[in-house]
């Protein structure tokens, strides 16, 4: 067991917590997470969140959306504390790829952003590490076109990845 993963099995139940919900803001993942501790490896643990996303209500779901900001949107820190400061860091990096695009793409990214939230009822959510603003727009345009079944399941996948990524930067492992 590496010293990162023996670190957060030694944290308080609220301390693991916390540090979790900076990964994926649904509590019931966070408490499911810190209650299945410890352990053993990285694979285990990013199975362990994975499993995790797939086995939460939609409701789960919509409360971890909640802590996401639009595509092309800067996160900002709601609460001038640590871990509030570094989801909105954490956004900011993954959405890199919206920073140097043309002002037509980050126009249409909003309102296509709009047009996805009336549709569907929720943020758009993509795995923004390593993808263009461009290639986040035609992932956007294409799934307009989802069913809300379709698009769930988009989702989920989408928040797993994000969510292991965050973990594993928790962590330091990237």
């Amino acid at each position: 067991m590496s010293s990162r993963l023996e670190w957060l099995g030694s944290l308080p139940l609220e301390d693991a917590e916390a540090q979790l919900l900076t990964c994926c803001a649904s509590r019931r993942w966070a408490r499911k997470m810190v209650a299945n501790r410890p352990y053993m490896d990285e694979a285990s643990l990013d199975e362990a969140a994975r499993a995790g996303i797939r086995e939460l209500d939609w409701a789960d779901i919509e409360e971890a959306l909640s802590a996401h900001p639009r595509i092309g949107d800067r996160a900002e820190a709601a609460k001038p504390q640590e871990l509030s400061q570094r989801e909105a860091q954490w956004s900011q990096e993954e959405q890199s790829g919206t920073a140097s695009a043309e002002a037509a793409v980050l126009e249409e990214l909003r309102a296509r952003n709009i047009a996805y939230e009336n549709r569907f009822g929720h943020v758009f959510l993509i795995r923004a590490t390593g993808r263009s603003a461009g290639e986040m727009l035609s992932e956007l345009h294409r799934r307009l076109h989802n069913s809300v079944e379709d698009e769930r399941l988009a989702v989920r996948a989408e928040l797993a990845d994000i969510t292991v990524l965050r973990i594993r930067k928790l962590l330091g492992l990237i």
